[in-house]
């Protein structure tokens, strides 16, 4: 699946937005002010951007949200369905640009679109390859138990299980090593 420059970084910020969402009850949540999203849009420069309000802040958690329940859909139609919802509500509208020094490429939000509806178009759009191309199950979650974290797997064979092999997939490793060799020692 050949996947340009703009698909991987709106990629990349839709996994890094679905994981700014707390785990559970004793893990902050990345998105806690609107300071926070100010640096998330400015690390994965988001273009167009104004000033950032409450507002905004609240419509890009329920977005976030929403692409979460994506990447835990347990089919293509399931994934194709609040992909298009998403899509939609954003009031998508394609055009080409060549900003900031960037050679030609689509935006998708509307001028003057709204963070949330810029988030919701771009990365909509790019999970939306996926699931054109039949790849929906390379969006995933970790396999960790003690991480339920999103990522894209883009390995060749569709197997990567963890959201990062030098930490949950090593820790896992680690772990089953240990106990083989206690079971062993006996």
């Amino acid at each position: 699946m050949l996947i340009t420059h703009d698909t991987r970084c709106a990629l990349d910020t839709v996994v890094d937005l679905v994981n700014t969402a707390p785990e559970d009850d004793t893990t902050p949540d990345g998105l806690a002010d609107v300071a926070a999203l100010e640096v998330f849009v400015r690390d994965h420069q988001v273009s167009e951007v104004g000033v950032l309000t409450e507002f905004d802040l609240a419509a890009v958690r329920k977005i976030r949200a929403r692409f979460a329940a994506v990447f835990a859909a347990p089919d293509a139609r399931a994934a194709a369905g609040m992909i298009n919802e998403l899509i939609a509500a954003a009031g998508t509208t394609p055009r080409l640009t060549d900003h900031d020094g960037y050679d030609w490429h689509v935006h998708y939000f509307a001028p003057g679109a709204s963070v949330a509806d810029h988030l919701a178009a771009d990365c909509g759009m790019a999970l939306a390859f996926f699931v054109v191309a039949g790849e929906q199950e390379r969006l995933r979650r970790c396999e960790a138990p003690d991480c339920r974290h999103a990522f894209v797997d883009l390995s060749r064979n569709r197997s990567r299980r963890y959201c990062d092999s030098r930490t949950c997939g090593n820790r896992l490793h680690v772990a089953a090593y240990r106990a083989r060799r206690k079971e062993a020692a006996g």
